[in-house]
């Protein structure tokens, strides 16, 4: 049974990356019309801007909403309509060798993974006291990494860039080169030219 999404168009306020909605069902607590913390919302102006928002705050008959494609572009006329749960992410073997947006939606033109199981990425932090410590060396074959920045099993290694720096060759040389069954890349602000090997 389809879900229809109530749309809340009494915008009250846009400053920075936050849009601020009023929404009557709240009636002063969280949760109230359906609204929780953290849940995705589609926000939508007439202009035809789409962006995901996630709920920040709800303070009595208001939720304010970080905008993730920032809100440049976005009037007083936009609306919300909030999705009911907070962000997932497909969680299966078919994920492997696929490229995604940030939202977690396929880039690639692969199969559809609508029907794969999906998680919530949005939970408590990990305990630090119960954790494994990881002790397997990965070897990555550079050697300003393997000597200076060594990387273990499940750890992740920022790598900085600035404009015109080839970033994409090293990404792939780690790629093609370390000994690790599964590598994951995340990039932020990224120009991303797909390496087909």
């Amino acid at each position: 049974m389809a879900q229809t999404l109530v749309r809340y168009s009494d915008v009250l306020e846009i400053v920075g990356d936050i849009l601020k909605v009023r929404i009557p069902e709240l009636g002063g607590q969280a949760g109230g019309g359906g609204v929780a913390f953290n849940d995705l919302a589609l926000i939508e102006d007439p202009s035809g801007f789409r962006s995901l928002a996630r709920v920040t705050r709800l303070d009595r008959d208001m939720a304010s909403l970080q905008v993730f494609s920032g809100t440049k572009g976005l009037s007083n006329r936009a609306s919300a309509r909030f999705l009911g749960h907070a962000m997932r992410v497909t969680y299966s073997s078919n994920i492997l060798g696929r490229v995604f947006r940030g939202d977690g939606k396929p880039l690639d033109s692969g199969p559809d993974l609508s029907q794969d199981p999906q998680l919530d990425i949005d939970g408590p932090s990990v305990n630090p006291t119960r954790r494994h410590l990881a002790a397997k060396m990965i070897r990555t074959n550079i050697p300003m990494i393997d000597v200076f920045n060594a990387l273990v099993e499940s750890q992740k290694i920022p790598i900085f860039s600035v404009a015109g720096e080839p970033y994409n060759e090293l990404l792939a040389r780690i790629g093609i080169q370390a000994d690790a069954d599964i590598v994951v890349f995340g990039g932020l602000g990224l120009i991303l030219s797909l390496i087909h090997i």
